[in-house]
């Protein structure tokens, strides 16, 4: 009689486990990401060997599955302005690393934009920047997109900044911002307006140069 239970319950923790271990695999198989090779991310990026395995360590450590949702990007981002409200922001901006409008950020995505913002020449950074602003993708930057991002941009720096800003204030920066950068006078920035602008305005040109060492 011992021996039967003791087979059944064999049995049942054999099942157990293989149900378990089922069900583990089928996890990783519609949840974890596996990147391209690091030889071929090195060759498409502005980043080395040594560099790419470090920023892999810590989006593993920080996205065990291999992507990052936009809920899980909203919360980490978020960590970095706790004054404000960097939610719609984030949502932007996770708009503008999801390269393929999956939904989700894999590594590649992630590493590739962060070569290009980090390493890459001003008419790629400035390009990027565009298409940050350009929301529904159509290739023109209006003064709605423009305000929804700005009022975004506020938002999350919150109400901690000296001095502090005035209600209106993200209007009056797109009025300058379309007054500058609107050579045409239509009402829409084309990408080469932006790019012409801002290659003429020093303080953008000194911004884009801040974080290229930062690896």
């Amino acid at each position: 009689m011992g021996a039967v239970v003791g087979t059944l319950s064999l049995q049942t923790k054999q099942r157990r486990h293989s149900r378990d271990k089922l069900e583990d695999e089928l996890e990783m198989h519609t949840v974890c990401h596996r990147p391209e090779g690091l030889g071929q991310l090195q060759a498409q990026t502005n980043f080395t060997r040594g560099e790419i395995q470090v920023l892999y360590r810590g989006f593993k450590n920080e996205c065990p599955s291999g992507v990052v949702s936009e809920d899980t990007f909203k919360q980490i981002y978020s960590q970095f302005f706790p004054h404000g409200d960097a939610r719609m922001y984030a949502h932007y901006l996770f708009n503008t690393f999801d390269s393929t409008n999956d939904g989700a950020i894999k590594f590649e995505d992630f590493v590739m934009a962060l070569s290009l913002l980090l390493r890459g020449t001003a008419h790629e950074k400035l390009t990027w920047t565009f298409n940050l602003y350009d929301i529904n993708k159509d290739g023109f930057i209006n003064k709605e997109e423009m305000t929804d991002i700005v009022r975004a941009i506020y938002n999350m720096m919150g109400k901690c900044t000296y001095p502090v800003l005035k209600d209106d204030a993200p209007r009056h920066h797109v009025d300058t911002f379309f007054q500058k950068m609107d050579k045409n006078k239509d009402g829409v920035v084309t990408l080469d307006e932006f790019i012409e602008s801002c290659l003429m305005d020093e303080n953008i040109m000194r911004s884009l140069q801040l974080f290229e060492n930062i690896i």
